[in-house]
Order: C-alpha cells, then structure tokens, then sequence
C-alpha cells in the first residue's frame, strides 16, 4: 500500500473535504499550502452535468482573465498582406504565411501556444489539421482565432484570454494565474471564470448543471469552494 506523504496528512488534517469554503478562505488555504519552491498555477476545476458526446452539451469558448495568467503566450500568426505588419505590431511572437504553415507540415514546427489566422489562409491552414487539431491549435472561429481582427486577437491571447472546453467525463479545468498573485487577484480570475462559465450552460440541458467547484494548485489540495458565495 503506497505511503500517505506527510504533506498530503497535514492537508487531510486541516482541510475538511466534506465542507465547501467561502471562496476567500479557499484562496487562503492554498497559499498556506505552499510549500514547493515553483511558482505553481493556480487552478479551476469544476464538475458538470453535461453529456459533451451531445453537441447541444458541448461546453467550450474563450475567456479573458482580468488578471492575466501569469505565463508568457506565445501567439503564432498566418496571415498574408498587409495583416503580416499589423500582427507583428500588436505583438504576435510568430508571423507569416505559408512559409509558416510549410514548416508545421515538414518540421512538426511547434512552438508556440495560440495559433490566430485570417480568413483567407484557412484552406491553406487545412493541410496541417492533423498535426494542429489534436493538440488544440487548429484556428476556429468560435474560439476567435480565426478573424479578421488580427491586432485585437493577438492583444487579447497576450493580455490573458484562454480557451475552455469540458472534458468527455463533464469536468472543466482553467488555470487561474500563478501561486504568487496576490489574493485579490487569484479572486478576479476565479470569479471571471466562473462566471463565464455559468453563463455558457447549455440552453437544453436538464437536471444539475454545475455538481461540484473546487480550487487548486499544481502541487497543492484541492479546496471545495461553495458557489453560493461566489459573487457573479
């Protein structure tokens, strides 16, 4: 039988995991448990009851949190003309075209974090589907990565906007920034969340929506949150 850490005893000890706490106390707690020498992210975990292998139940969008992420995003951009100057001044990390789309498709060329392209280049984008698609890159337009807007797409994923989707079991994970945010801010980011996706319940679902909401870190417990004292 694996061993009980003596870190993961002192959490059962003073954490009480039948009880869901005001949301000021839960942030309280994690910074308390702490104790690793990274800058863990703080994170969201919510469990829904929603069936995602039904498209009307499907949970997914973008968000922005007020606070930032705290990691550094790397945003690839594919687009064409004049687009190709005003990607690289709202600060995209990557900017090109099909040269881009060549490397991605030759060199398994990965290294960015948000993929944002203009209309025009979608066909063209197609060809690398297999490679981006399973690792959550490929460009959509209900994600708003695929727009016209390139400057303010490249500011928004920048600043702290994130995409969410509901896993096939109903469970929604978001990181929420990092451990060293102070506590006012891992709030705005919490409830930010929250509340976006509250508002994203489906329109056709049945029963209990929201099931469980717990905060966390990397390395740290999981903390019930009560959502009644969730302010939205």
């Amino acid at each position: 039988m694996k061993r009980m850490s003596k870190r993961v005893k002192t959490y059962k000890s003073e954490i009480d995991s039948e009880k869901a706490y005001p949301l000021d106390e839960a942030i309280e707690l994690l910074k308390k448990f702490h104790q690793v020498k990274f800058d863990e992210t703080v994170e969201y975990h919510a469990n829904l009851g929603v069936d995602p292998k039904y498209a009307e139940q499907m949970v997914r969008g973008t968000l922005s949190l007020p606070a930032g992420t705290g990691k550094v995003v790397k945003v690839c951009v594919i687009t064409s003309g004049e687009n190709v100057k005003i990607a690289e001044d709202a600060g995209a990390d990557i900017v090109g075209g099909d040269d881009i789309i060549e490397k991605i498709q030759k060199e398994n060329f990965l290294e960015f974090d948000i993929v944002v392209a203009s209309p025009d280049m979608m066909r063209n984008i197609s060809k690398v589907a297999r490679i981006l698609g399973p690792r959550g890159l490929m460009p959509n337009p209900k994600l708003g990565t695929v727009t016209k807007d390139i400057s303010k797409a490249v500011t928004e994923f920048k600043a702290g906007k994130i995409e969410y989707k509901v896993d096939k079991l109903g469970n929604m994970h978001l990181p929420l920034g990092k451990i060293s945010f102070d506590n006012d801010k891992i709030k705005e980011n919490f409830v930010a969340a929250h509340k976006e996706i509250v508002k994203a319940k489906p329109a056709t679902l049945k029963g209990v929506y929201l099931r469980s909401l717990y905060l966390s870190s990397t390395m740290g417990p999981g903390i019930k949150v009560d959502p009644s004292n969730v302010i939205l």
